[in-house]
């Protein structure tokens, strides 16, 4: 190798952004190395939503079919209140805190019945309708999505 073989071998690394390179041959040892340190760079995990799939058999989504139809039966007359925001359930409004309602308990219009964490926000879920809670369809700091069902009200 001559000189400028070399060089044009130095121009090529510095460019490349390379941190070091070594040749070796019968006649000849090289090593080249930059001052360049090469940096790590780290990103935040991406977070991907997905729908669940569901691979059921045609028998399993049948039997399905006539338990929400018999249990929508039992619901007739029931309100539902549903979840305005995707988030986090929470019953209660701390961890030292009681639960906001129990079932069987008696609401009025605007009755906060729960929150929901979104971002870092925790948002009052308040009731639309009076009535009693008949059953809580969410467990406690579990994740709802918009429009999922939370609580059944007997308005009578």
């Amino acid at each position: 190798m001559n000189i400028k073989e070399i060089q044009q071998l130095i121009k090529f690394v510095a460019k490349s952004g390379v941190s070091e390179v070594k040749i070796e041959s019968k006649d000849l040892k090289l090593s080249v190395k930059t001052g360049k340190t090469p940096t790590i760079v780290q990103s935040d995990p991406q977070v991907v939503y997905s729908a669940p799939v569901h691979n059921e058999p045609v028998v399993e989504l049948q039997n399905e079919e006539n338990n929400e139809a018999i249990s929508s039966k039992e619901d007739e007359g029931l309100i539902t209140i549903k979840s305005p925001i995707i988030g986090t359930f929470y019953r209660k409004p701390s961890p030292d805190k009681p639960n906001f309602i129990e079932v069987g308990d008696s609401i009025s219009e605007g009755s906060v019945l729960c929150v929901v964490e979104a971002m870092k926000l925790f948002n009052e879920i308040e009731s639309e309708c009076s009535g009693k809670i008949v059953k809580i369809l969410v467990d406690d700091a579990s994740p709802v999505e918009f429009d999922q069902p939370l609580f059944l009200v007997d308005p009578s």
